[in-house]
């Protein structure tokens, strides 16, 4: 059995991540940790969990606590804590402050939990990523970020709706930039095993409009709403699972990559990886050339800014 710890629990995002998570039969403790003074409101939430895990029959050991430390003995360390974008942000606008946070929650987790897997979900996930990597001084299996996973899943309804087909039956991925770069592999798409392209009705398919869509959705969500609150749970609690489970699914996370994709590589970016309880492998993989133009210019996009962070970084530390 494990312990999972969340860092930035007062959020929206993390205290619907507890709730997906607690249903995760290989959890048998939770912790939730804010900032020093929101005591109450985690005991609130704690308790509220706790009613919703009594009426579901739900056995997770819950507490709360104010720091890093607290996660000592943690398998996994959900890290969501950040300033959140605000309508009409970029995800990158909030790069530098989050950076500061990241950095610092990094270096705690590094000393206290060194053999925890850390995940990443604060944005611009893909700098934040590389972040992490850099001031924990963990292994590159041991951190990834949520990066494109959302993304995928999101193209994938968008295709079972069009071709009204039953979502499990569609396998697709998004990899590069959890942003405005992002790039759709359609070469490694399938509807019940078959190749898009060779559909018929794939001709017809809106493509543009469809990759416009994932790419706004986070947008146009906040914008109507606030906040992104049950995609990015739900697709924390499966990434979690998958670990927990040693499951070894392929799935598209922001993790480091060395050279696996056409010999790109030094990045932390939106990649398919093979994740178990070790942590995240990104798997090797050979494109199209239209596709590999898309994620030269996604990488060079994340470099970029992840440089600038890093930078800045080190002049106020």
């Amino acid at each position: 059995m494990a312990k999972v710890t969340i860092l930035g629990a007062t959020g929206n995002v993390g205290v619907f991540a507890a709730h997906t998570i607690s249903e995760i039969p290989y959890v048998s403790d939770m912790l939730l940790v804010g900032r020093p003074g929101r005591e109450d409101f985690l005991a609130g939430c704690c308790r509220d969990l706790s009613d919703s895990f009594a009426a579901r029959g739900t056995d997770v050991r819950l507490s709360y606590g104010t720091s890093v430390l607290d996660a000592k003995d943690s398998d996994v360390i959900i890290c969501t804590a950040g300033v959140p974008r605000r309508p009409g942000q970029d995800r990158n606008d909030l790069a530098f402050e989050n950076a500061k946070i990241i950095a610092e929650t990094a270096e705690t987790i590094g000393r206290s939990s060194p053999d925890a897997i850390l995940f990443l979900v604060t944005n611009p996930v893909d700098v934040m990523t590389a972040v992490a990597l850099k001031y924990s001084g963990l292994q590159p299996r041991q951190i990834f970020g949520l990066g494109t996973h959302l993304d995928s899943m999101r193209l994938k309804s968008l295709i079972a709706h069009y071709f009204r087909v039953h979502v499990s039956e569609v396998h697709t991925r998004i990899i590069g930039e959890h942003g405005d770069s992002m790039v759709p592999l359609w070469s490694a798409t399938t509807i019940g095993g078959i190749r898009i392209s060779n559909l018929p009705t794939f001709s017809g398919l809106p493509v543009q409009e469809m990759i416009e869509a994932v790419r706004t959705s986070g947008e146009a969500i906040i914008r109507d709403k606030g906040s992104t609150v049950h995609g990015p749970g739900e697709a924390i609690a499966t990434l979690v699972k998958t670990i927990l489970g040693d499951e070894n699914r392929i799935l598209t996370v922001s993790s480091y990559i060395k050279s696996e994709i056409h010999g790109i590589g030094d990045v932390c970016i939106g990649v398919p990886a093979r994740i178990n309880r070790d942590g995240v492998f990104p798997v090797p993989l050979s494109l199209e050339e239209n596709e590999v133009v898309g994620f030269r210019e996604s990488v060079k996009k994340i470099r970029k800014v992840t440089a600038d962070v890093m930078e800045r970084l080190e002049e106020v530390r």
